[in-house]
């Protein structure tokens, strides 16, 4: 029936414009994995991935021992299944083989760096592996890159400070002691006291004397769990007689500046 014929007709050619003419002979094009960011923190894991949205999972949630624990990861084999099984109930799949950004704190040891990198490796089989301290990128994921900066992460169980120029680090130091410690005899005024000691330390440093008094001129920027805690910040600012601000989502600062790292380093691999 002439009718039938049409319709085969324009069925075909709505094939053509979806894949192609039925007689080309060029390849198919690869699509490249959109990249990644990883930050396995000591209260929560989490996946960026982009348009994708964000993964996360508490740490050690119904298992017998800490999976990270201090920044560190103590069990990897278990941080492995943690973070398959958070993979594999996504909504939608998850690829494999993409460029991944990893935080780190500030001061890791190359052993567990090495862990970090073959957990990852195992979950994700990333094309590529960048690892970025968690103080840089908080300041990339609250915006305030440019500069000398002033920065707190006071976590779950690590707070980190360090001073930054125009988003490189230039002198970090860190504590074992967070926010999950403040059930354990630990005040919002010690960890506020923690940060300051830290800071302190820093005006000591030659490389870093001078640019922690410029920074400590514009204030002092805090992202990590702690931000979200008014009494930490009063006293911040209490007794070093500066501003202190506070990211606009602090706890996940860290993880959306090394997403932003990570799309960069596709875009620009060279400038990596």
């Amino acid at each position: 029936m002439p009718g039938d014929v049409t319709s085969r007709q324009a069925s075909t050619r709505i094939t053509e414009l979806v894949v192609g003419h039925s007689h080309t002979t060029r390849p198919p094009v690869a699509v490249r994995p959109e990249p990644m960011a990883v930050d396995l923190g000591s209260a929560r894991l989490r996946i960026w991935l982009g348009p994708g949205g964000v993964l996360n999972v508490p740490v050690g949630q119904g298992l017998r021992r800490p999976v990270v624990q201090r920044g560190r990861i103590v069990d990897g084999a278990a941080c492995v299944s943690e973070l398959r099984r958070l993979v594999r109930e996504h909504h939608s799949p998850v690829s494999v083989g993409a460029l991944v950004v990893a935080c780190r704190p500030v001061l890791a040891t190359p052993a567990e760096l090495d862990t970090t990198r073959r957990v990852l490796s195992a979950v994700l089989a990333p094309s590529r592996l960048i690892f970025v301290d968690t103080v840089r990128a908080g300041a990339v994921g609250a915006g305030a890159v440019a500069g000398t900066l002033l920065l707190a992460d006071v976590g779950a169980q690590l707070t980190e400070v360090a001073v930054l120029r125009d988003g490189r680090v230039v002198a970090a130091r860190r504590a074992e002691v967070g926010t999950r410690d403040l059930n354990h005899a630990v005040t919002e005024d010690m960890l506020a006291e923690t940060a300051i000691r830290l800071i302190r330390e820093l005006r000591q440093e030659p490389a870093a004397r001078p640019l922690v008094g410029a920074a400590l001129t514009r204030g002092v920027l805090v992202v990590g769990d702690g931000a979200t805690r008014p009494d930490l910040i009063a006293r911040l600012v209490a007794v070093l007689g500066v501003p202190v601000h506070r990211a606009a989502l602090p706890r996940t600062a860290a993880l959306t500046g090394a997403g932003m790292a990570a799309v960069a380093a596709v875009r620009h691999p060279a400038g990596t």
